[in-house]
């Protein structure tokens, strides 16, 4: 199969779909790679380096998605990529297409083979692909809150931590999983006092047990919601539905009610967001001042430490890259039934229940998509 690598073209992104040793694995196995001049350099990697390891260059990208069978990428695709997919192309990268009717629409009419990372599963109902962005964006949304907290920023003008005499700020967590977990890791190994709300006991049990009394846990209802954010100094928006959007969990009247200077990250915004005066930042401008509160939004987080983020997600993307390619897209899914989770748009068809729902196009299961090409 010819595989492409496309230069990320979304404001400040700097991550690349490839690694040259991924793409060296991928040549091993007879497959063609080639890769858009300069798209590595974020990742300190130069055209030479995916040379050596046999990928050949391509200067353009209007060249790349002409020839492409199967298209990876990190960030979903921007409107003059979108324009040049094709019936029956495959493309691979995020795609968050539940707040995105725009982009969504787009893909359907391009009648490409649309799989995100956010959607393929695994046992226990995890996010294989999701995890290694997660654990990044939740251990930078506290770098970025701490950063917000300066009074030079807009924030209350506390440190993370405090000193001796000075207490530490208050960071209260909402959402327990991948992104809650490392924010907690992070906001605790600065020194702040860390809350957590969570509506899944399980959950709370198993970070009460891995950080100890370090951490207070919350069974998260509306009224300890409120409370506790009320209190807060910065505030991390963990939450995910997969490939749904994201409920709004703080309403604007409680954010009206928050401490000047407060600070909120949404690392939920890629899924719309968990506060309702959320709105999506870049890394150009990523924040914005509403009644006095800090709202750090960045849809692409990870893409500000691309080496890590690149190197981290292509640890998790090459084995169904490497399947993908082997088998094709259709015999790959079949097989494999958490990869077939990860097939939002077949061929003009919305293949994934939440979003169907979200924008109102019919819902095909994807494996009845994938049996109707026999």
């Amino acid at each position: 199969m010819l595989l492409a690598v496309p230069k990320e073209v979304k404001d400040h992104e700097y991550r690349v779909g490839l690694t040259p040793d991924s793409v060296r694995e991928l040549i091993a196995r007879g497959h063609e790679v080639i890769v858009e001049t300069s798209a590595g350099e974020g990742i300190g990697c130069s055209d030479e380096d995916y040379q050596a390891c046999g990928a050949r260059i391509i200067a353009s990208s209007e060249e790349l998605f002409r020839a492409a069978e199967l298209i990876i990428k990190v960030k979903e695709p921007q409107l003059e990529e979108r324009r040049r997919l094709r019936q029956g192309q495959i493309l691979l990268a995020y795609l968050h297409l539940a707040p995105d009717a725009a982009q969504t629409h787009e893909l359907v009419g391009s009648e490409a083979v649309c799989i995100a990372y956010e959607t393929v599963s695994g046992p226990n109902n995890q996010l294989p692909l999701l995890i290694p962005m997660s654990q990044v964006a939740g251990r930078m949304s506290i770098q970025a809150g701490a950063y917000c907290l300066e009074r030079v920023h807009g924030g209350s003008g506390m440190l993370l931590g405090g000193v001796p005499g000075v207490p530490p700020a208050r960071a209260v967590v909402i959402g327990g999983g991948v992104v809650g977990q490392n924010a907690i890791a992070m906001a605790l190994g600065m020194g702040a006092e860390v809350v957590v709300l969570d509506r899944d006991l399980d959950v709370l049990r198993h970070l009460a047990y891995h950080f100890g009394p370090a951490l207070t846990t919350v069974f998260a209802t509306r009224t300890a919601l409120e409370q506790y954010v009320l209190q807060a100094d910065l505030i991390i928006g963990a939450v995910l539905i997969a490939g749904a959007e994201t409920p709004k969990l703080v309403t604007a009247e409680t954010v009206r009610r928050l401490k000047p200077g407060t600070v909120l990250v949404d690392v939920a915004i890629d899924q719309g967001g968990c506060f309702e005066t959320s709105r999506p930042t870049t890394h150009s401008d990523p924040t914005y001042i509403i009644d006095g509160v800090v709202h750090y939004c960045v849809t692409n987080m990870p893409g500000a430490v691309p080496r890590t983020s690149t190197f981290a997600l292509n640890n998790a993307i090459l084995p169904y890259a490497l399947a993908i390619a082997g088998k094709g897209y259709r015999q790959a899914m079949l097989d494999d039934p958490y990869l077939r989770q990860g097939l939002n748009i077949h061929r003009g068809q919305v293949t994934h229940r939440a979003i169907a729902e979200e924008h109102g196009y019919p819902f095909i299961e994807p494996l009845s998509a994938l049996q109707s090409m026999d």
